[in-house]
């Protein structure tokens, strides 16, 4: 019952935003003949915070500036791009390159608005045995479950949506600039394919917020802003896991 009460606990409040959960919570008896709540009560109530923090996540990446104004995960050009970059800033032609770069980070942006819902299914499949994996799976195991269950799916959403962004926006004209450009001065012509890039970086910053959300909860405790956290994640039950 230890093990089912922290690992319950920890994912309903891994996030911040959680009223909606407190309200259902508090229409429910709050313990079990043990003191405890029940495996019941936690399920709900980790669904729910998990499905709050999920949407906040992606609503804060898919604002104006989620991507290009964030210095962790602004996308820049990829390694094997970087070469180019270089040779066609050095050819005067550094706009050309910032307007791709400003391109790949808008369609990151409008990207990340279908992550949420793609992050709420898999919340909806969390089990208790779940639960208590990511209890004693380490620091980021939150954010690995969501890893192990969303990239799939995440992929798949986010693929037309950028590469549609990418068209709207002329970033795929950019980027056909770019390399149209160095591959008149070099030997050894590049192709990299945009969509695929920007796609697995816009994946990668979506885990990035996750994992932070993660941290903040496991070990900051500043961030327990609520009774209930203060409670669970003070207790001598939490820091002996």
């Amino acid at each position: 019952m230890k093990h089912i009460f922290l690992a319950g606990a920890l994912c309903m409040t891994l996030f911040s935003g959680c009223e909606t959960t407190q309200q259902i919570l508090s229409t429910l008896p709050t313990t079990t003949t043990t003191g405890q709540p029940n495996s019941f009560q936690i399920a709900a109530g980790l669904k729910e915070a998990l499905s709050i923090g999920a949407q906040n996540s992606a609503s804060r990446l898919s604002a104006p500036n989620g991507f290009f104004a964030n210095a962790m995960l602004k996308i820049l050009m990829p390694p094997e791009a970087q070469k180019v970059e270089s040779t066609l800033r050095n050819l005067g032609m550094g706009n050309v390159v910032d307007k791709a770069i400003l391109a790949m980070n808008r369609g990151a942006e409008e990207a990340a608005k279908s992550a949420a819902p793609i992050f709420v299914n898999a919340i909806k499949q969390m089990s208790i045995t779940d639960a208590i994996g990511i209890l004693r799976g380490g620091d980021f195991a939150a954010t690995n479950y969501f890893k192990q269950k969303t990239t799939s799916a995440l992929t798949t959403a986010f693929s037309p949506v950028i590469n549609n962004a990418l068209k709207k926006v002329d970033a795929t004209k950019y980027w056909a600039d770019v390399f149209t450009v160095y591959n008149k001065f070099s030997k050894t012509p590049v192709n990299t394919d945009l969509t695929a890039y920007v796609t697995e970086r816009a994946i990668s910053g979506i885990f990035h917020e996750v994992g932070a959300e993660e941290q903040k909860i496991r070990k900051d405790p500043a961030a327990r802003v609520t009774e209930l956290l203060k409670t669970v994640f003070g207790s001598s039950q939490a820091q002996n896991k």
